[in-house]
């Protein structure tokens, strides 16, 4: 026969430790805090670490509490962009102003598949009523139609407000919002303004004026589109890529390196630089994506 243990715990036991942890003064501690508690009132019922044991077991270590109750975590949706104007991405920064306490409000938007800068604008203050104008403005210089096009922003005001979401709902355009308090939601806009404030070009002193700050930002966007060739886009520029200029390009690069090859192959020990288009880009992938692109990253 099967030897039990002299010390081992008793169903009624068992039962009791679980009907005491359930009861409204401990259902929010842990046993760390409710067997000293018992002891206090002349009660033992078991060990700490028995009364650890019978509520792992009966999987109410965390959660006994009707505020500690457990929470769905709803993963973010992804979307894939294949081509420019699929998706969208937006926010707001703080550009500082010579006056103590006061900024100017940058608005900017940016296409995740070929990182081109959109829209942007420079106000005084935040509003959904000047986010709502930028979008209809980008709409229009874009060209996009009803039902194409996907805007993602975090969870902000002006990116909820009634007349942001009326003029979204207005122009088809579908709207995408961050988890709350989760940071990398938005990792395309948050990469845009690191680039913008740490460029070599970024004023040392604050703003004057807010003409003052929206001429530096005209000449950055400008320099970001044309000229600032992006690393997660093979370096191409973002205007090539919107214009669809990176294939080509990016075909003349290999048939380069393949001739460099040729005419050298001592001097190549595996394949030539990987000179491809990027096909697809996301926002929040799934899983298998992730992995994929990381096991990629780590290669490249």
């Amino acid at each position: 026969s099967v030897r039990i243990p002299a010390n081992k715990l008793t169903e009624q036991e068992k039962a009791r430790i679980i009907e005491v942890c359930n009861q409204e003064e401990h259902r929010s501690s842990a046993p760390s805090q409710i067997v000293p508690r018992l002891a206090d009132q002349g009660i033992y019922i078991a060990s700490e670490s028995s009364f650890y044991r019978v509520l792992h077991e009966a999987n109410q270590l965390h959660h006994r509490a009707r505020s500690r109750a457990s929470r769905t975590v709803i993963k973010p949706k992804g979307y894939k962009a294949d081509g420019p104007n699929q998706v969208w991405s937006w926010d707001i920064t703080y550009l500082a102003s010579t006056v103590r306490g006061s900024f100017y409000y940058l608005y900017m938007v940016e296409d995740i598949y070929s990182r081109k800068i959109i829209c942007w604008e420079v106000r005084e203050q935040e509003s959904a009523e000047y986010a709502s104008e930028l979008i209809c403005k980008g709409c229009l210089a874009e060209g996009i139609r009803r039902e194409e096009l996907v805007l993602h922003s975090d969870n902000g005001s002006p990116m909820k407000g009634a007349t942001m979401l009326a003029t979204l709902q207005r122009l088809g355009v579908t709207p995408s919002f961050s988890r709350p308090s989760v940071s990398d939601d938005n990792p395309y806009s948050e990469s845009l303004f690191r680039t913008l404030k740490y460029c070599p070009a970024y004023p040392d002193k604050p703003f004057e004026s807010i003409e003052q700050a929206r001429q530096w930002v005209y000449r950055f966007v400008r320099w970001y589109n044309e000229q600032h060739r992006h690393s997660a886009i093979r370096y191409v520029t973002p205007g090539q890529r919107h214009r669809g200029e990176d294939v080509l390009l990016l075909k003349k690069r290999q048939e380069l390196y393949q001739a460099a090859k040729l005419r050298n192959p001592c001097r190549w020990s595996g394949k030539t630089r990987n000179w491809d288009p990027v096909n697809q880009v996301w926002l929040n992938p799934p899983k298998e994506i992730r992995a994929k692109e990381q096991k990629v990253g780590k290669k490249s």
